[in-house]
């Protein structure tokens, strides 16, 4: 175990490699910047109907991470408020919702500035968005420890093999990250401090419990302030699916400078730029896949599939069996793209008959795959758990897993 980390803000520097070694980590940021920005083009409509899929599988991911996570079918029952008998996993139930609303909250109150993100009073913010959010019993370590929303702790820890500094000395450490991060001149290098920040953050441990969602949280924030994380991805999907490789590199950007040539700071900087280099690759990846499922070939055959197995796995509605056609495809397909249209519409596009179509239309209602405000309202997509494997193949596989069975559950004998 290493020994108790020294107080000065000098401890854990390099905070940014030095000039030579930032060229491909800047070559990372703009190519990132590129493909972001070739994302954003998808349009409004699926990251309104994806949104509360990718801020509910955020949750899952940062704490499965940390080990306290939930199913996607149990987050999926918390989030309708039913909650599990065992105490344990009622607990983790409702730390995920906590991380969900937290997380919209989050981003709704932007700071207008990047360089507001990096005040130590902003970050002690994103620590109160999701303990404030829970009861007093569920601000309670496994070890008995009581969580205090937002304050820094008060006493001294381990994480492993790592000993985070003195709890007396967190401020000014956060006082040095805030400087060095802050006021960044271009967005390349922005991206590069966002991701080196994160790190940082995470080995100076600055609260009880939640540091490892908080670092997450804000780098989530930081490339949002940024202008390269839309709606439609996060890094956090790709954090915990490379848990073993993120904890390592983590891990290694603790050591200490090794010789002469790591660099002039107290850790090493060859395990610093390795992982930001880690990092920026993993959030391009993710747009790149986010890309992939949004292709709009791919996302139509997908839609097909959806029909044609909801077509032949009828399930209950009201006192009728449901009714799926694939002549829906058209109009389903025209409210992905375009987003609601009247009722009258959709079912005039679907060629069928008036009742028959009036029956489709309440299927996919039912299912979820269409939404409505009121029964005279127009429709627009949504995207229920079950249709994750046929829309966004690979996006969720625990939910796909949980989700896998026939429509409501409810499968009628032919």
């Amino acid at each position: 175990m290493s020994t108790r980390a020294a107080s000065t803000p000098a401890s854990f520097t390099p905070l940014l490699p030095v000039e030579r070694e930032r060229g491909p980590l800047l070559e990372r940021a703009a190519a990132l910047v590129l493909a972001a920005e070739q994302l954003a083009v998808a349009g409004p409509v699926l990251p309104i109907a994806l949104g509360p899929h990718l801020r509910a599988m955020n949750s899952y991911y940062t704490n499965k991470i940390e080990g306290q996570h939930t199913r996607p079918a149990e987050l999926e029952r918390a989030l309708r408020q039913v909650f599990d008998a065992d105490a344990q996993k009622a607990k983790k139930q409702r730390l995920a919702l906590a991380h969900i609303d937290a997380e919209r909250a989050l981003e709704l109150s932007l700071p207008p500035s990047v360089s507001a993100l990096y005040t130590p009073e902003y970050v002690c913010s994103l620590d109160a968005a999701i303990y404030e959010r829970l009861s007093p019993e569920d601000r309670v370590t496994d070890d008995g420890e009581v969580v205090a929303p937002g304050i820094l702790r008060s006493t001294d820890v381990a994480v492993g093999r790592h000993l985070p500094p003195r709890h007396d000395n967190v401020m000014p450490l956060l006082a040095a990250w805030q400087h060095a991060y802050a006021e960044l001149p271009g967005r390349d290098l922005a991206l590069v401090g966002a991701v080196c920040a994160h790190h940082r953050l995470s080995w100076v441990h600055p609260f009880v419990d939640g540091n490892g969602r908080t670092a997450r949280l804000h780098t989530h924030l930081a490339l949002q302030r940024l202008g390269v994380r839309h709606a439609l991805w996060s890094p956090l999907r790709g954090m915990a699916r490379a848990r073993e490789e993120y904890c390592a590199r983590l891990n290694n950007a603790d050591l200490p400078r090794r010789n002469a040539l790591d660099g002039r700071g107290a850790l090493s900087q060859e395990g610093l730029v390795a992982f930001a280099a880690w990092l920026l690759d993993l959030c391009l990846d993710q747009v790149m896949f986010m890309r992939s499922l949004l292709e709009l070939r791919r996302f139509r055959a997908g839609l097909r599939e959806l029909l044609s197995w909801l077509a032949a796995n009828p399930w209950r509605v009201g006192v009728e069996d449901s009714v799926v056609k694939l002549e829906a495809l058209e109009a389903v397909d025209y409210v992905a793209v375009r987003g609601p249209i009247e009722r009258a519409r959709f079912l005039a596009m679907t060629g069928l008959s008036a009742r028959t179509a009036r029956r489709v239309l309440a299927s996919l209602l039912d299912f979820g795959l269409l939404t409505s405000a009121g029964p005279k309202s127009p429709v627009a997509l949504a995207v229920p758990y079950a249709s994750l494997r046929f829309l966004f193949p690979k996006l969720w596989p625990e939910a796909e897993a949980d989700f896998a069975g026939p429509p409501h559950g409810r499968v009628i004998a032919e």
